[in-house]
């Protein structure tokens, strides 16, 4: 028999897709996005924030339509019935703000944002429906300087993150290249493009017999489940995948010769080589080498609005999942030149060029490649509370610590010694202050070195020199408090 009173208790658990994160994650992505805007500032890009809602129909075609306001976005009616939906990314926000604002927009426009992006899809093992992103564009400049400022800011900015200098490389490519290719084969309807781009997008996965099967009539997977095809003939398919081979190591001027021969001379194949030889020039003007930044013609990106040069950055580190098998960590970020995203709100072209990145697959790239963001967050010193008549001596020791920058708290549970022990552990907490009744009458603190501890547990070797003259536990005068927990949390 059930008592009917009983009142109705939700069952505690948290969205499909949507993720908890305690604080040594949000440090690890503050420590990647402060290190990050500080390049973007000094490439003279602004910082902007756009609201976490976009009306519907202004995230574009490629997202909801006026039947399916909920379709691939969170999407909610106003009070005048307006369907607004939150943003799917940091582009499409950004082109409604350029085309609001545009007159009074210093131009060409130059900013960089980051936050929570939002995505109604089904949600898997690393694929959430709320992440963070950091964008970085130039709106109103058509220019190949534009997109290679960008690709060098990526560069520098991968590595004020904590990428080891030569742990990613950017390769870039140019849509009208691949564009004019399909030209000079007769292809000239644009779902057949677009079935092309994504048939070359799947390159790394399906390789080029795979990709083969997806430029002709379709491929069937392991499952049993049919792909249609982009419908080429076979000499065009051919060609396609020749264009994809042409990157093949050297250098970026002999990819271009490679790349020259196979074009066959069709305008807008043309202007995209030019394009790409003068991001080159760029690129040496701006120091970025031929390790950082290559030209790998089988980069296209599978979404549909861009329009010229595009670039992907990826990992080269060899990783391991959690069992020790090795595992290819691929794209780590990724952009190009959408000229047309803008011109949806004025009917006026307006060039534009950027780069994205999504932190929480940065601070796993970064993990994998041995730099751990998160490794090194520490909780507060803790001061143990022993008795109620001597809270007046645990907070001022608090406050002084505090003063001197250090992060500290006073313990306000009710537990004994060993469970106040066991919280400063579980906080991360580098120290433990204690102050018993002996220590206030002598005018002493005694201080546990927790971070020591956890050294030792963890069978540490570095630096063992300086641990071996490195005491566990420092009994010492009251005023000298400060000085020795900061040696302790500061080193030294």
């Amino acid at each position: 028999m059930t008592d009917e009173t009983a009142p109705i208790r939700p069952e505690a658990r948290s969205p499909r897709g949507f993720m908890d994160r305690r604080a040594r994650d949000l440090v690890a992505e503050r420590q990647i996005l402060t290190a990050v805007s500080a390049v973007y500032e000094r490439y003279g890009f602004e910082a902007l924030d756009t609201g976490a809602f976009e009306y519907a129909d202004a995230l574009g075609k490629f997202l909801p339509d006026a039947d399916r306001p909920n379709e691939g976005v969170f999407a909610l009616q106003d009070d005048d019935e307006q369907w607004m939906a939150l943003r799917y990314d940091l582009t499409a926000p950004l082109a409604r703000f350029a085309a609001q604002n545009w007159e009074t927009l210093p131009k060409p426009f130059r900013r960089y944002a980051f936050g929570p992006v939002w995505r109604n899809e089904k949600p898997g093992p690393g694929r959430f429906r709320e992440f963070t992103q950091c964008d970085a564009d130039t709106v109103g400049s058509a220019r190949p300087e534009a997109d290679a400022e960008i690709i060098a800011m990526a560069a520098e900015g991968l590595v004020a993150a904590g990428l080891p200098t030569g742990s990613a490389v950017i390769r870039i490519n140019n849509r009208k290249l691949l564009n004019g290719l399909l030209a000079t084969a007769g292809v000239s309807d644009e779902r057949q493009k677009l079935g092309v781009l994504r048939a070359v997008d799947k390159l790394d996965r399906l390789g080029p017999d795979g990709v083969r099967l997806l430029l002709g009539e379709g491929r069937k997977d392991e499952s049993g489940a049919f792909t249609k095809g982009a419908g080429l003939n076979a000499a065009a398919a051919e060609a396609v995948l020749a264009f994809t081979a042409a990157g093949g190591g050297g250098d970026r001027a002999s990819v271009l010769a490679r790349l020259a021969d196979i074009i066959g001379g069709s305008a807008e194949g043309d202007a995209g080589l030019a394009e790409l030889a003068a991001i080159d020039g760029a690129l040496k003007s701006l120091g970025v080498s031929e390790a950082q930044a290559v030209f790998e013609p089988a980069i296209v990106r599978g979404l549909e609005y861009y329009t010229g040069a595009v670039f992907e950055a990826e990992l080269l580190l060899e990783t391991t999942d959690e069992k020790g098998h090795a595992v290819r960590f691929g794209s780590i970020g990724g952009g190009g030149r959408y000229d047309d995203l803008v011109a949806r709100f004025t009917g006026q072209t307006v060039p534009a060029t950027g780069f994205s990145f999504g932190v929480s697959r940065l601070a796993s790239a970064l993990r994998a490649a041995g730099r751990d963001m998160a490794a090194d967050v520490r909780g507060p010193v803790v001061v143990i509370a022993f008795s109620q008549d001597d809270m007046a001596h645990y907070f001022a020791a608090a406050g002084e610590l505090r003063a001197a920058g250090i992060a500290a708290e006073v313990y306000l549970g009710s537990s004994g010694m060993k469970a106040q022990m066991k919280y400063a552990d579980r906080r991360l907490a580098p120290a433990a202050v204690i102050l018993g009744g002996d220590e206030i009458a002598a005018g002493t603190v005694t201080i546990k070195d927790l971070d020591l501890g956890r050294e030792l547990a963890a069978g540490i070797t570095d630096n063992s020199q300086w641990r071996e003259q490195r005491p566990g536990q420092i009994n010492c005068p009251r005023s000298e408090l400060v000085a020795t927990v900061a040696k302790i949390v500061r080193g030294g």
